[in-house]
């Protein structure tokens, strides 16, 4: 059976989730999509009944490989769809997750595939993502959060791992985009605040926004 668009939401939301924890609950998976709690057992219902996901006792729910090979097309809708609305539609890149929320609902492969030729066949979305294959292949990630780096260390921005609208203007305003280039010149004690030296500025991030900056 083909997931339903709302299926397939779900199971985009699981993936990420699954990428800082094997095991997503109803909680964090209810948070993320802004739903209601009682509407995620429904869904979850099924998706396990379609065989994408598997409910581990007391644990919580986790992807099937049935269920990541279907989570990761529509990642690479998703996202190549964020690169078309940057790249040929002018929007910035903290307007795009909901439209583009919206928007891969309604579209096929045939269509995603063309707004790739369209974009130059993009590896990452404008947050610095990997975008699947056609196959479903992610390409291996090398980088790490900057919160685990000490002062010193020099890098590159390689993704910004949030989809809220202020918090990526405010990257924007720093400077901290995928690709940018930095410096950590100081860090407060006891997980305090971290400064970074971009081009010829100094910022300073607080530690909710450096687990957002990953980097090489």
């Amino acid at each position: 059976m083909q997931p339903s668009a709302a299926m397939r939401e779900y199971l985009a939301e699981i993936y990420r989730l699954q990428e800082d924890s094997p095991m997503v609950s109803t909680t964090s998976l209810a948070d993320r999509l802004n739903v209601s709690a009682p509407a995620i057992p429904r869904m979850l219902k099924r998706l396990r009944n379609a065989g994408y996901v598997k409910h581990i006792p007391y644990q919580g729910f986790e992807l099937t490989e049935f269920g990541r090979q279907e989570a990761l097309r529509e990642l690479r809708r998703h996202r190549i769809m964020e690169v078309f609305l940057v790249n040929v539609m002018g929007f910035t890149w903290d307007e795009t997750h909901e439209l583009a929320e919206d928007l891969s609902k309604g579209i096929n492969d045939t269509i995603t595939e063309r707004m790739a030729e369209m974009t130059n066949q993009p590896t990452r979305c404008p947050h610095g993502e990997p975008i699947p294959d056609p196959e479903g292949n992610l390409p291996e990630l090398e980088d790490t959060c900057i919160i685990n780096l000490t002062v010193g260390h020099k890098g590159t921005v390689s993704r910004v791992r949030t989809n809220e609208p202020e918090r990526l203007k405010y990257f924007a305003e720093l400077g901290l985009v995928p690709g940018a280039e930095f410096e950590i010149v100081g860090r407060a004690p006891f997980n305090g605040p971290m400064r970074l030296r971009v081009g010829r500025d100094d910022v300073v991030l607080g530690v909710e926004l450096t687990k957002s900056l990953w980097v090489t």
